[in-house]
Order: C-alpha cells, then structure tokens, then sequence
C-alpha cells in the first residue's frame, strides 16, 4: 500500500506549546492516535485565535474540518511537551487547507513526531451548507507575518 506523503510549507509563523497530559496515553503508555487528533484541534484552535477567530467565526462564517491527514514520525510520552507550528495554505472559493508540524525536544534538538494537514470548509451552521470564504478572512488567515 503507497504511503501518504505530505509536503510541508516552508514558513511556519505560528508556534505554540502543548503539554501532554496523562489522559492522552493509550495502553501502549504512549500517545494514542485519537488522542493526536485532538492535539491537532487544540492547536487549530490556538492558531485561529491568534488570528482574531474561532471554529465558528471568521468573519461570519464557521468552519467544519472535511478531511485530516497524518502522518506518525515518532512516539511522544507523559512529561513531553509538543511545539505545535501551525499555517494556513492552498485556500479555494469554500475553504482552505492547515498545516501542522509537531515536534519534541530531545537531546537539545527538535524531533519530528508528527505532521498533518486538516482540510477546512466555510460552512453555514444555520443553514446547513457550505457557504463561500469571505475574502477578509483569506486575506488574515495567509498573512504569515508574526
């Protein structure tokens, strides 16, 4: 079976730190994979708010994620602490795509651990249906300045 290859961006301008609680281990004693998921939502999250928005508002509209991949590179334990660098790319008439490299320290240099990519569409909540990006929040959401 071919493996799923993502090619990350170059510019990463958002950064944030997430702690990995106990509740995140699996039987394995290790970082469930549900749990990855969730870990991508949290700094979604972040990453949004950093830009003035949340998963129901940018400007007006909310977001619904249609598709996720990812992509495992390496285990992370209790007591590890994910620097989480977040940007949005590849946006069309109804949404865009994010990026995620997460990464641990260990031995004083930053091993990759995971990276993934959440497809994001512009979606009515009220109404039910996909609705088109406004122009406002493309423009916020791939300006890559800090």
């Amino acid at each position: 079976m071919p493996r799923i290859k993502i090619d990350l961006p170059d510019l990463f301008p958002f950064v944030t730190h997430i702690p990995i609680r106990i509740t995140d281990l699996n039987y394995g004693g290790h970082v469930g994979n549900d749990n990855i998921l969730s870990i991508i939502h949290e700094a979604r999250v972040q990453f949004l708010r950093d830009k003035g928005y949340d998963e129901m508002n940018i400007e007006g509209v909310g977001l619904i994620m249609s598709d996720v991949v990812i992509e495992f590179k390496n285990e992370l334990f209790y007591g590890d602490t994910i620097r989480a660098s977040v940007v949005a790319k590849e946006f069309s008439k109804i949404g865009f795509d994010i990026f995620y490299k997460l990464e641990k320290e260990m031995n004083g240099k930053n091993i990759s651990v995971v990276i993934a990519k959440t497809g994001m569409i512009c979606y009515d909540y009220s109404l039910k249906k996909i609705i088109s990006m406004p122009e406002a929040a493309k423009n916020k959401l791939a300006d890559n300045r800090r």
